[in-house]
């Protein structure tokens, strides 16, 4: 049996993947009884600045580098792709889809952030070497399993409950609807994805440029506020909808900016430190395998044969590709990369 200090990075991360398994399906509740996405983006981004700008300064406020206006276009830019884009598009997805579903997705990001850093040449590839030929495989692995979870839907494995429909004609269309919305979701994933993994690349110029983590994250959350309050406020009309209708939307709300955003990101980067990004990232299946059985056996939601051999494709496809980029870290220098930047502190979660 190991110590404490052992196992303490472990133990913090299975209490991070439960929160954020716990956040996620709440979000997918709140939104699909009519939340806004965009005010709870909005709302959870504006707790996130609230909570990190008091560490930030008195922190760093000795060795915060001054802003300059390509610092500040790499944290506009930072903001979008981190968090309210991606977030936006996250929600869209799991609102038209499922939580688990979602979440499938979010293991996509390390093949996704390889590809990009491949054409910004960030990443290198070895094809005659093991650990290239595991990076290769890993991320074709993703893509297949990605494709699979878009394009094949498959029967449903288990019962679900079923709106009775006043006549049989209506069912065909009801079922077209649903294949439609599940197709729209899917695709809003896979932006969302894509826009996650840029992030990545640009997070790793911004830290270059701006390396005060704490003071960087403060700014990123708050420009994500203004992006999301500013696109709400020019696409919906009237204020009805920055108003709770309920307690539990408060709750939501200040658990995902606190704990989400919030201990999610010190907790992560702290796991970063001692154990590297490899190690943190490999718990983010299980923030999945976590939602899907609330999903399942409380929220009752859909389990089709594509998501799951999709899944089993994305999840296998994820350990081949993090095998190869440990096995490299091991037998190169340490270089800063998409992966091993301050922004793979996050791991899996969306800022």
């Amino acid at each position: 049996m190991g110590s404490w200090g052992e196992w303490k990075p472990a133990i913090l991360m299975l209490i991070v993947v439960v929160a954020f398994a716990a956040m996620n399906t709440m979000i997918k509740k709140v939104i699909d009884e009519g939340m806004n996405k965009l005010v709870l983006i909005t709302f959870r981004q504006l707790i996130a600045t609230l909570v990190l700008a008091p560490l930030a300064y008195f922190s760093e406020w000795k060795t915060r580098p001054k802003m300059t206006a390509q610092i500040f276009v790499y944290l506009f830019f930072s903001s979008l792709f981190g968090a309210s884009l991606t977030q936006y598009l996250f929600f869209l997805g799991m609102q038209y889809t499922s939580a688990t579903f979602a979440c499938a997705f979010l293991n996509t990001t390390p093949a996704l952030t390889f590809l990009i850093a491949l054409v910004f040449r960030l990443e290198t590839l070895k094809l005659k070497s093991k650990t290239g030929m595991a990076k290769v495989l890993g991320t074709i692995t993703c893509v297949n399993g990605t494709m699979l979870m878009t394009f094949y839907k498959g029967t449903t494995l288990n019962k679900t409950s079923h709106i009775l429909v006043p006549s049989h004609h209506h069912q065909p269309a009801i079922h077209e609807h649903s294949s439609q919305k599940w197709t729209i979701g899917s695709l809003a994933l896979i932006a969302g994805s894509f826009s996650w993994s840029s992030w990545f690349v640009v997070q790793t110029r911004l830290g270059n440029k701006y390396p005060a983590l704490y003071s960087s994250t403060t700014l990123i959350f708050f420009l994500s506020f203004l992006q999301a309050a500013t696109l709400c406020v020019a696409t919906e009309r009237g204020f009805s909808i920055w108003f709770f209708t309920n307690k539990y939307e408060i709750f939501v709300v200040i658990f995902a900016g606190l704990v989400g955003s919030g201990f999610g990101f010190l907790a992560m980067s702290w796991c970063v430190q001692k154990r590297g990004p490899v190690f943190t990232t490999a718990f983010s299946p299980l923030i999945q395998i976590i939602v899907a059985g609330v999903d399942f056996s409380i929220l009752h939601g859909p389990l089709y044969l594509g998501s799951v051999l999709g899944s089993a494709l994305v999840i296998a496809g994820l350990y081949f590709l993090l095998w190869g980029k440990s096995k490299e870290a091991l037998c190169s220098p340490v270089k800063q990369t998409p992966e091993v930047s301050e922004g793979q502190a996050q791991g899996q979660t969306i800022v």
